[in-house]
């Protein structure tokens, strides 16, 4: 329970399905430890976890607040670093729900003798041949399957998502119903919650004493490999940044490729972006037990993707993804999820990409 509307309405509905509930909050982290001066906010601030505790006194159920922040830091803030400084641009909300929360809330609930998890995602989880699945949710708005493509079979035969067959508009309907007519209006946030300011470069700098200074300097170069101008440091690039780049070409110019260890970052024009297949590894499949080879799916490569109509054919260590149409900006170290109509087939970790 963050405090927010969508585990709040969570918890209501699980309750009056009869379910014993018990309520968990998570704290994950805490802005001052980043170096930062904003006023922390979002899922983690004493508010949001004062608002969780009120719900639970409401509907008389017991509420615990779980301090996870050091396993939290340890792997998924490590990791967002070590992804940048790799030249990767890395997808935390990912890790986060397939190494830690998912984890440390089964391992609370085995504690306290709980059979199911919930949560407030929305999306739904479904089952083929004996295999549970994630399926996107009523409402494509908010639908977050693509977030939730690493969760292994032990966590979603144990997980609950009331939420899946609702819209936005109807769950805060319900909170309002239920007499949370502030909670109904209150603003979610869709930032990184450890980078509550949305500004990944700064927390860079203040995560890594002396990087900005490390690698000033670096040069980039065309898809030719032509210096054309002088960038502050391959970790502060992503692929398909057009915007940010501090020079003007005379044309748009877009980040192709990011060379670590030269320091060097690749600008091209926006068809230099187009590929047309891509490596997948760290898969993890949900619908199937095995992908066929040349099944053919929609591949999402990030977030708000669209998806595009792709073959999938297994390679070692994972799956090479032929796109049936062209693809721009592919990110090495995004999500890439694989997509049967409105079912998650599985999803795995983008490693690279071929030219067109």
């Amino acid at each position: 329970m963050s405090g927010g509307i969508d585990s709040t309405v969570t918890a209501m509905l699980m309750h009056e399905q009869g379910y014993e509930v018990i309520g968990i909050t998570m704290k994950t982290w805490d802005y001052a430890s980043s170096g930062g001066s904003k006023k922390e906010t979002g899922c983690c601030s004493l508010d949001s976890i004062n608002d969780a505790r009120k719900v639970a006194v409401d509907m008389g159920f017991h509420h615990f607040i779980v301090d996870i922040r050091e396993e939290f830091g340890d792997y998924v803030i490590d990791n967002f670093v070590d992804e940048y400084l790799a030249g990767r641009t890395p997808n935390p909300c990912v890790l986060c729900n397939t190494h830690i929360k998912w984890n440390s809330l089964l391992k609370r609930a085995d504690a306290l003798d709980c059979e199911f998890i919930a949560t407030g995602h929305y999306a739904i989880i479904n089952e083929h041949e004996g295999r549970k699945f994630i399926s996107k949710a009523v409402d494509p708005t908010k639908d977050q399957s693509y977030v939730l493509w690493g969760l292994s079979q032990e966590c979603l035969q144990r997980s609950h998502f009331p939420l899946g067959k609702f819209t936005k508009q109807e769950v805060r309907q319900m909170a309002f119903e239920r007499g949370y007519t502030e909670l109904a209006k209150k603003a979610e946030s869709y930032e990184i919650c450890f980078v509550p300011d949305n500004d990944y470069r700064s927390f860079l700098k203040r995560r890594v004493p002396g990087l900005e200074a490390e690698v000033a300097g670096g040069k980039f170069v065309n898809t030719r490999g032509e210096v054309i101008g002088e960038h502050k440091g391959y970790p502060f690039y992503t692929i398909g940044q057009r915007k940010g780049l501090g020079m003007a070409f005379g044309q748009p110019m877009f980040v192709t490729e990011i060379r670590p260890e030269s320091n060097t970052v690749v600008l091209g024009t926006e068809d230099e972006l187009i590929r047309n297949s891509m490596k997948v590894g760290k898969v993890n499949l949900m619908k199937y037990a095995e992908v066929a080879d040349g099944l053919e799916v929609v591949t999402k490569v990030r977030y708000r993707d669209n998806g595009t109509y792709s073959l999938l054919h297994p390679i070692d260590q994972g799956v090479e993804v032929e796109f049936l149409a062209n693809v721009k900006g592919i990110a090495p170290g995004q999500s890439a999820v694989f997509y049967e109509g409105d079912d998650v087939v599985g999803g795995g970790i983008i490693h690279g990409s071929a030219f067109q």
